[in-house]
């Protein structure tokens, strides 16, 4: 999965790597522009270069193609669109998955599973990591599987 990733995101035209604005426990961060697809709803997230991104085989994420990269809350900046914001809950209500209502995109939600910070879809970042490895995390199991996932929120 890693290496087809890799080669679309090396045929996309045009496609901009990320400028380093400073390093983190020995890994470079970068600043990433992202925005859903008619570009109604833009921001920025501060990652490490390399992306710790995971694939969920829950009901919305393996319906909508999210590819997930949990950050802090202070590491993401909206940038436009906060009126094109439109919000999707379901069972516990905790997740507040954010859509746009012009195209539909869903670039980023507030995940249940770290809701002090925010969850980016790596597909809506418009300024390409120069790489991204790929962790499958088992959605369909969430209860069992949710601890994993919380130190991605915290502040380091």
């Amino acid at each position: 999965m890693l290496l087809c990733l890799r080669r679309h995101l090396d045929s996309l035209n045009g496609a901009t790597l990320p400028k380093s604005v400073n390093h983190f426990l020995g890994r470079r961060l970068m600043i990433y522009k992202g925005s859903c697809h008619c570009r109604a709803i833009t921001f920025e997230v501060e990652a490490p270069e390399t992306i710790e991104a995971d694939y969920c085989n829950c009901s919305i994420c393996s319906k909508s193609g999210y590819l997930h990269l949990i950050v802090p809350l202070s590491r993401f900046k909206l940038l436009s669109g906060h009126k094109s914001i439109s919000t999707y809950t379901f069972g516990s209500g905790l997740a507040k998955h954010t859509f746009c209502k012009a195209c539909g995109n869903k670039p980023f939600y507030t995940p249940r599973s770290n809701p002090d910070g925010i969850d980016v879809n790596v597909n809506c970042l418009d300024t390409r990591p120069s790489n991204v490895n790929v962790t499958n995390f088992d959605g369909q199991n969430w209860e069992q599987h949710a601890h994993t996932l919380t130190h991605k929120s915290r502040e380091k």
